[in-house]
């Protein structure tokens, strides 16, 4: 049996190894290894488990959105947002699952859904759902499948905009549907590009993210968020901008006002020419 060194006192046999490992190249690995296994488990076990709470409070919301989803949307969207086909082969209601939070956050807060009856576009008009029930409508689509999600607030602020870069983007991207100014325009098949005065920021960001409709998806990759943000400047200034010349004609400025003053005036020439022209041979 081996002695023990003089002075030192003999020890466990797991002392023994960790005395004669303790220059092992690993050593200070594990060591360290095992003080963050230790204080990984302290932590877990003494913190409070808020994590626990934010998702009872989310699987609440899902809740709430797939009651109100069940009453108001699955009878064309399908009870688990799929889709609905009737009979004929026509779509009732296209699949929900991917679109993300956003895209139910713009149709649901803008009024276009739930739709009234089938129409070539679903028009803006007053919201049937609160934002709360919004949000819970959202959360329920957003649980099917991942997809773009609302915006932060720090890219819907337009004080920190770009308005000269936003003019441009929105003269590059959006103009040949909505017009230089956002009064909106015409396009094929009924459908129509809407006026982009008097929406939120958040609609106008979630648009451009989502591509409703005929409008084309602007990723944050195509276009950025700050440069979503500069655009929404843009379209504010341009909103808010005052009309010297009188009457604002589709933001056009002086020169189409002139032009209408012109045509109703030379109109108005016209009409009594012609009035007096007929009066005259009756008599």
């Amino acid at each position: 049996m081996p002695r023990s060194l003089p002075g030192r006192p003999r020890g466990s046999w797991i002392g023994r190894l960790l005395s004669t490992r303790r220059r092992h190249p690993l050593a200070a690995i594990a060591v360290l290894v095992a003080l963050m296994f230790t204080c990984g488990g302290a932590y877990a076990a003494l913190a409070p488990s808020t994590s626990q709470n934010v998702q009872a409070a989310s699987s609440t919301q899902i809740d709430e959105g797939r009651q109100l989803f069940a009453v108001g949307c699955a009878s064309c969207h399908g009870l688990n947002g799929e889709g609905q086909i009737n009979d004929d082969g026509e779509v009732l209601g296209p699949s929900l699952i991917g679109v993300g939070a956003a895209s139910v956050d713009f149709q649901v807060g803008t009024g276009r859904m739930p739709l009234a009856a089938p129409s070539a576009q679903a028009e803006r008009k007053p919201p049937a759902y609160d934002q709360d029930q919004i949000d819970a409508l959202a959360a329920f689509v957003a649980s099917l499948a991942p997809g773009p999600d609302i915006p932060d607030a720090e890219y819907l602020d337009t004080s920190a905009g770009d308005v000269a870069r936003g003019g441009e983007l929105f003269r590059t991207n959006c103009s040949q549907c909505h017009n230089t100014t956002g009064q909106g325009g015409a396009l094929t098949n009924g459908q129509f590009a809407p006026a982009l005065t008097g929406v939120e920021p958040r609609h106008i960001y979630e648009a451009m993210l989502t591509g409703p409709q005929a409008m084309p998806v602007f990723t944050d990759e195509t276009i950025t968020p700050e440069e979503k943000r500069d655009i929404i400047a843009f379209l504010e200034s341009v909103q808010d901008e005052p009309d010297p010349g009188g009457l604002g004609i589709g933001r056009a400025g002086p020169v189409a006002e002139g032009l209408w003053a012109w045509l109703v005036g030379i109109g108005l020439l016209i009409g009594m020419a012609t009035w007096i022209v007929t009066r005259s041979s009756k008599a």
